[in-house]
């Protein structure tokens, strides 16, 4: 074999260890990816609860008259935040 044909083969080896590695870097992503998506939905799911168990403890502040004048102060802008969010919603349905 002369070394224009050995170089020919080099390359074409080359290549073709590039193409595996392509395609398992393409599978790794997509795994990735998945995972990824997996991760956002769980602690969006997780924020939900975070969220809800937040409003159960409020409540149950707000039932027993239990309020620091701290916990007041973040009700206060709590409410104040979810009418402002109302506002906004009601805004938009009227354009």
């Amino acid at each position: 074999m002369n070394s224009a044909e050995q170089q020919l083969k080099r390359i074409h080896e080359k290549l073709q260890q590039l193409m595996k590695t392509y395609v398992a870097l393409q599978k790794e992503n997509k795994r990735l990816t998945l995972e990824i998506e997996k991760v956002k939905t769980f602690t969006t799911q997780q924020q939900k609860t975070n969220d809800d168990l937040r409003q159960q403890l409020d409540i149950l502040k707000l039932s027993t008259h239990k309020l620091s004048n701290d916990d007041k102060k973040e009700l206060e802008k709590r409410i104040n935040y979810y009418l402002k969010e109302i506002d906004r919603c009601i805004a938009l349905l009227n354009e």
